[in-house]
């Protein structure tokens, strides 16, 4: 009797976690300027493709308005939680939307200041 041995798949499933979040943007002009500001971030890795930009990082990322505004050339004030959410299609990881910044994390626990998440266990 032959026994045959079956090559593990290279789809199987992983629940580790991979300490990465981030997002897709649009491939048009607010896209291409958030793109510009992330790419020389440290954690950050930008990926132009032909429809869409994504932008992931290891860890934290925040995405300052101050700097998308100054990199657009426009008033302060410019960029802001709605004109970024225009230009997303989808994001993972947590996201936080204050006044000034959104501010991505990869894990809730780095995120449970900003969204009530108790880190206490239930007795």
């Amino acid at each position: 009797m032959t026994t045959y041995k079956t090559s593990e798949s290279p789809f199987k499933s992983d629940n580790t976690a991979s300490n990465m979040c981030g997002f897709t943007l649009m491939n048009n002009q607010v896209g291409a300027i958030i793109a510009q500001v992330m790419a020389p971030k440290e954690n950050v890795t930008v990926t132009p493709l032909p429809s869409m930009i994504r932008v992931d990082a290891v860890g934290t990322m925040v995405l300052d308005y101050g700097e998308m505004d100054e990199a657009a050339g426009e008033e302060e004030g410019w960029f802001s939680a709605a004109e970024f959410e225009e230009s997303m299609s989808t994001h993972y990881g947590r996201m936080v939307h204050m006044d000034d910044k959104t501010i991505m994390f990869a894990n809730p626990e780095d995120a449970a200041e900003y969204i009530d998440f108790d880190l206490k266990p239930i007795k």
